[in-house]
């Protein structure tokens, strides 16, 4: 591994500023990486080698010529496949859309070049980003640089995977129920879902529109508060978007002081059902934090044991609505039905989203139009929302009483491939400790907390009131540096990419 790819974002910032590489060596250098070890991880579905050159080279060009430039210009990044973007493929890992090349940029996409960050191509992901493990993609799964033989969670899976692996210094991914933090997690990675609104979801190709928000995917809390200020802020084309700046997240990160900070500890999330290496590190890292001066208090938040159910109605009864505009008659896929010799444009549809949507998706849809249907959508549907409501109570009550509320982001640490993937309900309750904070539209984070007992990575959540994302990078760099304190570095996979 040369000295550049082992350097995060930042280091990689203040090498291009200070003249001691260039963008073009750099993008080249993590382009050669792909090529070399892609075809182990399957991170990406698509690589852009030309366009991130190209776009490298202008930065260099800038820089020379005196302009000025953003702080992580010339950084390349990978996008995960659910953002529309101009001359690469958005497939969102499905069939359905196999090749299709979107005519516009997702406003994150555009925040993303217009910074000067060369774009090295497109992350896998499960399927419409329905999943916790990328097992689900149309086009393979991905692969934890832990374990190559375990999944690097889900769904975005690719961009952890990614940035895990060192294929990509920066990824972006989105983040319904835990897709950010989750991947996070298991692949010891950091990964952001800000506040819901407070990133354009303009061109993200829709899952579910009240719960999805776009996020970093890096390496140090301080890369992905660098990250976030590049694709934050209010824009006009989201109807959903915070008309209102970006929270101080670089001055968060960079202070990183806890002394005072009230730290809720989750009744709700934690013990019975976690993996006891898990549970470990995460009061380890509590009593970290309390050693830096932070108060801990523990805080009952009773709704979120009905979180996951609610999810999984709110969810599908969204992708059922978003989902409906694949019908074969405007883009993606078209298949003609079999032994059909005039075949009706229902025939059409309903033979091409059989051959283009895959199981999960499937079972998402159909769930989900079951739950919107006549004399089951106030049974169902209603009552999810009634409950979704009491969750962000909770919330609010919760952080009355604290500062940030913390748990472990996932129960468990990275599962093998195949171990939950005829079992959806198992694979559902990877996600119930990230669930009630997209249901609440909070901002959280999940920071690397260490090793379990199997010798892989844990994960550290923190969540925070909404709009105060800031909260989440000053205690998210605090347990950071403490940390690496402890372990001496940063944790680093196994060198399965000598």
């Amino acid at each position: 591994m040369t000295d550049l790819i082992s350097l995060n974002a930042a280091g990689l910032a203040d090498e291009l500023a200070s003249g001691g590489t260039s963008s073009a060596e750099l993008t080249r250098a993590y382009l050669d990486r792909i090529e070399a070890y892609d075809t182990t991880l399957h991170a990406f579905l698509h690589v852009d080698a030309e366009g991130a050159l190209a776009a490298a080279h202008e930065v260099d060009r800038k820089r020379a010529g005196g302009e000025e430039l953003s702080p992580l210009a010339g950084v390349p990044i990978a996008v995960k496949d659910l953002f529309c973007t101009v001359g690469q493929p958005t497939t969102c890992g499905s069939r359905i859309l196999e090749g299709w090349v979107p005519p516009y940029d997702a406003t994150v996409v555009s925040r993303l070049r217009r910074a000067g960050l060369p774009i090295l191509g497109k992350t896998n992901l499960d399927e419409f980003a329905m999943g916790s493990s990328t097992e689900h993609s149309a086009y393979g799964p991905s692969r934890n640089p832990w374990d190559t033989e375990r999944t690097p969670g889900g769904s975005g899976g690719g961009s952890a995977a990614a940035v895990a692996g060192r294929l990509a210094p920066l990824a972006i991914g989105t983040d319904t129920g835990g897709s950010i933090r989750q991947p996070g997690a298991l692949t010891a990675t950091v990964g952001v879902k800000p506040t819901y609104g407070g990133v354009s979801r303009y061109g993200i190709v829709a899952l579910a529109s009240s719960l999805d928000q776009a996020g970093p995917v890096t390496r140090t809390v301080l890369d992905a508060a660098l990250l976030h200020e590049v694709i934050g802020g209010h824009d006009p084309m989201d109807s959903t978007s915070i008309d209102a700046p970006v929270p101080p997240v670089v001055e968060a990160a960079r202070r990183g002081d806890v002394s005072g900070l009230r730290i809720g500890v989750v009744k709700e999330l934690g013990g019975e059902g976690f993996q006891s290496g898990v549970q470990a590190r995460f009061e380890e890292a509590v009593e970290l934090l309390v050693g830096a001066g932070a108060k801990v208090v523990e805080v009952s938040c009773p709704s979120f044991v009905k979180a996951l159910a609610t999810y999984y109605l709110v969810l599908p009864s969204e992708v059922s609505s978003n989902l409906a505009r694949f019908d074969a008659m405007r883009y993606g896929l078209r298949v003609a039905p079999e032994d059909v010799d005039d075949p009706s444009a229902e025939q059409v549809m309903a033979a091409s989203r059989d051959a283009g949507f895959g199981d999960e998706v499937k079972r998402r849809i159909i769930l989900g139009t079951y739950a919107l249907s006549s004399g089951y959508y106030d049974a169902y549907y209603g009552s999810a929302q009634k409950v979704r409501a009491l969750v962000a109570r909770d919330f609010e009550a919760a952080f009355e009483q604290a500062d940030v509320l913390v748990s472990p982001t996932a129960p468990t640490t990275a599962f093998k491939m195949g171990e939950k993937l005829d079992d959806p309900l198992q694979m559902y309750l990877q996600d119930v400790a990230t669930i009630p904070g997209n249901l609440a539209g909070v901002p959280g984070i999940s920071v690397p907390a260490g090793l379990a007992e199997d010798g892989l990575p844990v994960g550290f959540q923190l969540l925070a009131p909404l709009q105060a994302d800031d909260r989440l990078y000053n205690a998210g760099a605090a347990l950071e540096r403490l940390l690496l304190e402890k372990w001496g570095g940063p944790l680093t996979p196994p060198e399965v990419m000598a």
